[in-house]
């Protein structure tokens, strides 16, 4: 018997489950169970979802501003970084390069970063009310890197893909794709650490500043 198998006797004969393999038929039990994806206790998210969405995101450091339409995120963008006295140049997920960058000052390639963009701007797979949280999936056109290396984060968000806790994210995921993507990052205001003396500094593994421009 090798390690894994000796370990895996172990953990079943400690549940008074006897150290031999499982049968076929708890096996098929077990993946029933896990085909069903059985949610836990789930906290009930009541109200506006938007509104709970940017105070939560607001309790983790990030900044937000809600705008009517798609077309109105490049200037609200715009003042965000020119407020703060930010870069104008960065990049945008590709799925976003046809808003008017340009015409609001912005000069953002439709492209995944590189180590010398300030600013990133992106979209997001869903935003979870709960937390604040911004789930993001990673793809062609939604490349990773975006929000991850640029020092400042501007993240747009839809209103009708805000969902009120993560258990709602991952059953949308699997209602949409089925098969899960590469990766899937979940961003809850802009990086932090408090690894030195318990002193909370952000920008330590990734942006600074995490801003949201709701829609809708």
């Amino acid at each position: 018997m090798g390690s894994r198998e000796q370990i895996l006797a172990d953990i079943r004969k400690r549940q008074g489950r006897g150290g031999a393999a499982p049968s076929r038929a708890e096996i098929e039990q077990q993946r029933t169970y896990l085909r069903a994806h059985p949610r836990g206790p789930v906290r009930r998210v009541e109200g506006d979802l938007g509104e709970r969405l940017l105070a939560r995101a607001a309790a983790s450091s990030s900044t937000s501003e809600r705008v009517a339409t798609l077309a109105e995120v490049p200037a609200a963008a715009a003042r965000y970084l020119g407020a703060h006295r930010l870069a104008r140049t960065g990049c945008v997920w590709p799925r976003l390069a046809q808003l008017d960058w340009r015409g609001a000052g912005l000069a953002l390639e439709a492209r995944a970063a590189r180590g010398d963009d300030l600013v990133g701007v992106t979209g997001v797979y869903c935003a979870l009310a709960e937390t604040g949280t911004l789930m993001m999936i990673s793809g062609p056109d939604t490349p990773a890197a975006t929000s991850l290396l640029p020092e400042t984060h501007v993240a747009v968000v839809p209103l009708e893909r805000v969902v009120p806790a993560m258990e709602d994210g991952w059953d949308l995921l699997r209602a949409e794709h089925g098969q899960l993507p590469r990766a899937v990052n979940f961003i809850s205001g802009p990086s932090r650490t408090a690894d030195i003396e318990q002193t909370l500094v952000l920008g330590a593994h990734g942006p600074y500043r995490v801003h949201i421009l709701l829609v809708g």
